[in-house]
């Protein structure tokens, strides 16, 4: 999930304490009922809409809150409180985490079986073009073996490329899509129940990210100012993913990004924790976000579905309000 937040440039989040706006007047409110909208009847969306399109963090967190007074989006900001307290691994566990133990320890799966396919894969090539006649036998082989040598230096010299390389040959295991979205729609629901703007998401292959910007959190993580509310509402939204994961699969493989920017937004915070709370604080969040999409399986899954059709921002929204 990427959180668009300060110079965090991958998956992210936001911390207890509802955000207020001043509620609108009656006359905008008799506006919003009057106006047809495929929402609902006397619900409008184009006010939302303009300002997702137009990337307002403000402007979308104000329409969501007019709709919430409405009575449509009524699971916006609904989850708005959250405090950190002292968790075990067996309460991660008897929530229905697998291997609980392990979730925090980055995956190797996909680099393993890009390299292991690379190297067996020339090694493989390299025995067959030694049969070849001649001095072909022995300068084919030569160049294919530096195949996997120049793997290695392009993984030290621009790891993003590799990265993306990965990505690309992650896309042939066959739970591979299905993680992304599973892991980018808790990102984006459980953010949505906490009442933080989501601007956008991709699915695609190294792009993978849910798009949220809020301009008080964002100078906040600038000036390093942020206090314990706000660090454990960006914690829980920040573990969503590895908590959907963690759920469903044995193994979870796209902690990485979110762990890095859990850590981002501790190191930006005041006061600073002690190794053991950040530890703590970790747990805390993937359980609280564990069971906020236990509770919202249903929803959970239908964002899901709209999300794997490309569904707008504002469609998905939809698809949280209207699943039962």
């Amino acid at each position: 999930m990427l959180l668009t937040m300060a110079s965090v440039s991958k998956p992210a989040f936001a911390a207890a304490g509802g955000l207020h706006y001043p509620r609108c007047s009656k006359i905008v409110r008799q506006k919003w009922r009057i106006r047809a909208s495929s929402a609902a009847p006397g619900v409008d969306l184009k006010t939302l809409e303009s300002a997702i399109s137009k990337k307002d963090s403000n402007a979308v967190k104000e329409a969501l809150d007019q709709l919430n007074e409405i009575g449509w989006a009524k699971r916006w900001s609904s989850q708005p409180y959250v405090s950190c307290r002292m968790t075990s691994l067996r309460e991660l566990t008897t929530l229905g985490m697998k291997n609980a133990e392990n979730l925090a320890i980055p995956s190797v799966r996909n680099d393993a079986a890009f390299l292991f396919t690379v190297v067996g894969t020339t090694g493989f090539l390299g025995v067959l073009a030694g049969q070849l006649p001649g001095d072909w036998g022995f300068f084919v082989p030569y160049l294919i073996g530096s195949i996997s040598l120049v793997v290695l230096a392009v993984g030290s010299i621009s790891p993003g490329l590799l990265q993306a390389a990965i990505g690309s040959f992650s896309s042939f295991f066959p739970d591979y899509q299905e993680r992304i979205t599973r892991h980018e729609a808790a990102h984006f629901l459980v953010a949505y129940l906490l009442g933080l703007p989501i601007l956008g998401y991709s699915l695609d292959i190294g792009k993978e990210n849910v798009n949220l910007i809020d301009e008080r959190l964002e100078k906040l993580i600038y000036s390093g100012q942020l206090d314990a509310k706000e660090l454990y509402r960006l914690a829980v939204v920040a573990m969503a993913g590895l908590a959907a994961e963690g759920l469903k699969y044995d193994k979870v493989v796209g902690q990485s990004a979110d762990l890095f920017t859990l850590q981002r937004f501790i190191n930006r915070s005041k006061p600073q924790l002690s190794k053991e709370q950040q530890q703590n604080l970790t747990r805390w969040a993937v359980l609280f976000a564990g069971s906020l999409l236990k509770n919202n399986k249903v929803i959970h899954e239908a964002l899901m579905a709209a999300m794997s059709k490309k569904a707008t921002v504002v469609e998905c929204i939809e698809a949280i309000e209207k699943a039962s």
